[in-house]
């Protein structure tokens, strides 16, 4: 199976048009995105910036089919997600989206092998535990195949993380401040594992960051401001589109 199968072909893995998010507060409405008109190219390395409370992560949640916008259209992998219901969501994150959190979200009642499978169990694969095996493996994890996220470093635990976001092959990788939990160095070896893997797997990543260093190593820069996008050139920030 590859990274590409099991959704139709397109040049933009990601089309927003219109996106506005509406939240009710005793205070009145509070608009968090006002119209954002977005296109994301399949296979490209995109970076997400801008101050907190701006609506990144809400953007993130609309791309994910996580929430949903008060109006607009979200067209992520050739599928409409506004059309679809909580179930249709679900199997489309199960098969299209890997998403990589600040806080892990790991099960601490699994073990790493465990917490990896689980999607891969989820969408009926007999070889979900080999497959989980072998990502472990990927992110240099396969010796801590049996320990719980108690027994993990912060850096193990995204390392366990990031493998079971790429475990199902999706074509779109989500990272929301991946190295938000963590020092400097070991924050630099999850990047690092997360570019050379998104390559590998040819998955769209998509990645928040509030790092300009880290921002300017993707092909292209997205910020974010008061509900608004700014589509800045990736020529802006040296370095921007190589790995290394």
């Amino acid at each position: 199976m590859t990274a590409s199968a099991g959704y139709p072909q397109q040049d933009n893995i990601v089309e927003l048009g219109g996106v506005h998010v509406t939240l009710a507060s005793s205070a009145g409405p509070v608009q968090i995105l006002r119209g954002i008109d977005l296109q994301i190219e399949t296979g490209e390395t995109v970076s997400v910036v801008g101050p907190s409370g701006a609506g990144k992560s809400t953007m993130m949640m609309i791309m994910a089919g996580l929430e949903r916008p008060s109006s607009g259209s979200v067209r992520v992998a050739g599928y409409e997600l506004t059309r679809m219901d909580e179930d249709a969501l679900a199997l489309f994150r199960r098969d299209h989206v890997g998403i990589v959190f600040q806080a892990f979200h790991l099960i601490p009642t699994m073990t790493a092998l465990e917490n990896v499978a689980i999607p891969l169990e989820f969408a009926g694969r007999k070889d979900a535990f080999d497959r989980a095996r072998d990502e472990l493996v990927a992110v240099g994890l396969g010796h801590r195949l049996t320990h719980y996220p108690s027994q993990l470093s912060g850096g193990e635990q995204q390392r366990v993380a990031l493998a079971r976001a790429l475990a199902p092959q999706p074509a779109l990788l989500l990272a929301d401040e991946p190295t938000g939990n963590l020092d400097g160095e070991t924050g630099g070896q999850i990047i690092e594992l997360m570019f050379e893997l998104s390559t590998l797997r040819k998955a769209t990543l998509v990645l928040i960051t509030h790092d300009m260093k880290l921002a300017g190593r993707c092909r292209r820069n997205i910020q974010v401001s008061d509900g608004l996008v700014i589509d800045r050139a990736s020529e802006q920030y040296p370095g921007a589109g190589s790995p290394g």
